[in-house]
């Protein structure tokens, strides 16, 4: 849940400052964009540090080769594209990369899940509510690509 706040709650904490001033982020676009950025940086940060990136290492699916090295990848992809939100002639090609990249690593969230594992030592999201976090987490990524 911890992706899920992060990109509520950074969100709401941007639009209001938007709506009490900061011209910067005066517009539901521009901190949907922060959210998204606050919510990669989080996401990103188990792909580094124990003991979260031992299970991120376990959720790669069996059949794919290196799942170290793949979850270091994603992790950087997930950093780089996070800042990449926050430079304005870069957001809205950074949110559709990000968008495909949830999507290709979905599958890793239903290996888990079917496969029964934890993630930080508590089973990892059931796959209903884990589909209905990745729907809404794409759609965020879409709606802060389109153009305004």
């Amino acid at each position: 849940m911890a992706p899920l706040i992060a990109l509520v709650g950074g969100f709401v904490v941007l639009r209001l400052l938007g709506l009490a001033g900061v011209d910067a982020l005066d517009h539901w676009q521009t901190a949907l964009r922060g959210g998204l950025a606050l919510m990669f940086v989080v996401t990103a940060t188990a792909h580094f540090v124990q003991p979260r990136r031992g299970d991120l290492v376990a959720m790669v699916p069996p059949r794919l080769p290196r799942p170290a090295l793949l979850v270091t990848v994603t992790g950087v992809l997930e950093l780089v594209g996070a800042a990449a939100l926050l430079l304005p002639p870069l957001a809205p090609h950074a949110a559709l990369c990000l968008a495909l990249l949830m999507l290709a690593m979905f599958p890793a969230n239903v290996s888990a899940a079917r496969r029964g594992l934890t993630l930080a030592g508590r089973p990892v999201t059931p796959l209903p509510l884990r589909t209905v976090l990745q729907v809404v987490f794409v759609a965020a990524a879409v709606a802060a690509a389109v153009p305004v």
